[in-house]
């Protein structure tokens, strides 16, 4: 219910929070890959928050000219001329505008239509964009629902319109990004001491958590972003050689996730700022706002194949903010790149894949849930769909703030209560976390995390909660805020899950709706609707009550 006429709720908003692997040598099928990067093609994307970076650099002409007739000098050390393979990697003709090259092999582009099996946690809008194509144009022997989650494995019939894309060779499952349930039994420091490289020797002091370990550092990157620690030590491996061994220069001791810049020199930031990379691949691909992938370093833009899964395009994502088109080529190629070192350190990532995924069974729905405050407490709707830790990535999150007669961050006598019953697997320094399924993992199952609770008043990890059983009061605390509220976000097999999707956040309920850009947005419940906003207007108050929905 909207109400009309309460003291206004704090004006707030959460603004935040010696295996020297390098590759060397590679020939055509490399480079007819840097090739084909190299091509600027349009993009396809509805993005209402996170847009991809743009760009259309002109093509040098004497690449524009290989794509029709490939240079044996170029392409190979052999003196006999080499034919790219179009079909794996979408060479096409340059523009129109371009002069016209010398005669050479034809290209014939393939109109058939394209036969895709869905993978996990596909909808028919996202898979549209991805192609696209327009979701009308897509059938199914099979019947199609417009906005549900599709069954893994579903044939679809795709018009066939995408003729330059990057190659669709699957490079990282999905449950090897996310903190799925085949990390569960990966001994972070067991690792790290085994490996004796400069991580296990590393320590370093941050003000939230004071001094820790290397291996410290990576669990708790790892923990509070949902993403694989085992993929965070291999790129450190990869970019600086601190796993197995000792960084090979000074850019590599102080930048050792690669990303030089004075503001994140140190293992810590490092990893903050390339899982919100990977974050931004990730789920920014399986919520259909990324399509393109620009090179930092060149700024030339590819297309994406539209049928990558979403591990593979958060490593190629992370790799194109790191380097050019062709050092790229290189860092994702299976068999000398970081893929080949992957497999190297943890064995086949596609056998343990096989036995946990797909992450998001067929018919997966969100268990009941209640809003997280207590009844008949006046709160307010004050943060609409947003990142469910770092500011990209998933938006996953709302955030609800208590009536007050103060804005700011002040104390609060209101609680936050468990929206559904569960075991707490975390509590302290602003978090709480439920693990609904109570295996007391939270890369298993149904996880909610609620971020600005109150230390001092925060139930102790390993209570059991049944729903309303108060978790603690809202504050500030834990990672930054303008005003005292909480963040509330979920996860099912340690993949965040969009506030507004084809699983939308339903709270006694209510249901959450993405507004134009983060934080913004609303929740409907049948003909009513509350407005996200900080304002503290009556149109963003809302209660809970006796006569609610579960």
């Amino acid at each position: 219910m909207v109400k009309k006429s309460r003291p206004k709720p704090v004006n707030q908003r959460r603004t935040a929070s010696n295996v020297r692997h390098r590759p060397s040598t590679f020939g055509l099928r490399a480079l007819a890959v840097g090739l084909a990067l190299a091509i600027s093609t349009l993009s396809c994307s509805r993005a209402e928050y996170w847009i991809a970076p743009r760009s259309s650099p002109t093509l040098p002409p004497e690449l524009a000219a290989l794509l029709n007739t490939p240079d044996a000098g170029l392409l190979s050390a052999s003196p006999t001329p080499q034919v790219i393979d179009t079909e794996t990697w979408g060479v096409t003709p340059p523009p129109q505008d371009t002069p016209d090259p010398p005669a050479g092999p034809t290209v014939t582009i393939d109109s058939t239509p394209i036969l895709y099996y869905t993978q996990a946690a596909d909808t028919l809008p996202v898979v549209a964009i991805r192609f696209d194509a327009d979701p009308t144009e897509i059938t199914s022997p099979d019947p199609l629902h417009p906005t549900a989650l599709l069954p893994p494995g579903q044939l679809l019939i795709i018009p066939r319109r995408l003729v330059n894309t990057t190659s669709s060779q699957h490079i990282l499952p999905d449950s090897e990004l996310v903190y799925s349930p085949s990390a569960t039994d990966f001994d972070i420091v067991a690792y790290v001491n085994q490996a004796g490289g400069k991580l296990s020797t590393y320590r370093e002091w941050t003000q939230s958590s004071g001094l820790k370990s290397g291996a410290e550092i990576v669990e708790r990157v790892a923990l509070e972003n949902s993403i694989n620690p085992r993929l965070l030590l291999a790129i450190l491996e990869y970019q600086s050689h601190w796993v197995t061994g000792q960084p090979a220069n000074a850019v590599e001791e102080k930048y050792p996730m690669g990303y030089v810049n004075l503001s994140y020199a140190s293992l810590y930031r490092q990893l903050v700022w390339t899982v919100d990379q990977l974050s931004i691949g990730y789920y920014s691909w399986r919520e259909g706002r990324l399509s393109d992938l620009r090179f930092a370093k060149d700024g030339y833009v590819t297309r994406l194949a539209p049928d990558l899964n979403a591990g593979s395009v958060a490593l190629q994502y992370y790799f194109a903010q790191m380097f050019d088109s062709n050092r790229w080529v290189q860092a994702v190629d299976m068999e000398q790149g970081f893929p080949a070192l992957y497999t190297q350190m943890y064995g086949n990532p596609w056998e343990r894949a096989l036995k946990v995924e797909p992450l998001y069974p067929p018919g997966l729905t969100q268990p009941p849930m209640t809003l997280p405050f207590e009844m008949d407490r006046l709160w307010s709707f004050t943060g609409g769909p947003h990142g469910a830790w770092e500011q990209d990535g998933s938006y996953a999150a709302l955030d609800f703030a208590p009536a007050s007669g103060e804005p700011g961050c002040v104390d609060s006598n209101a609680w936050v209560t468990a929206s559904a019953t569960g075991l707490v697997v975390r509590s302290g320094k602003g978090v709480v976390v439920l693990d609904l399924d109570g295996d007391g993992r939270e890369q298993t199952g149904w996880v909610l995390l609620y971020l600005h609770v109150s230390a001092e008043s925060s139930v102790p990890i390993g209570t059991w909660v049944d729903i309303g059983t108060r978790l603690g009061h809202p504050s500030c605390e834990g990672g930054h805020s303008t005003g005292t509220h909480v963040h509330i976000a979920r996860k099912f097999n340690g993949e965040w899950i969009a506030a507004d999707g084809p699983m939308p956040f339903n709270l006694s309920g209510w249901i959450a709706h993405a507004g134009d850009a983060a934080y913004k947005g609303f929740l409907t419940r049948d003909e009513d609707k509350i407005i996200a906003c900080t304002c503290s207007t009556n149109e963003t108050f809302i209660r809970r009550t006796v006569n609610d929905p579960y």
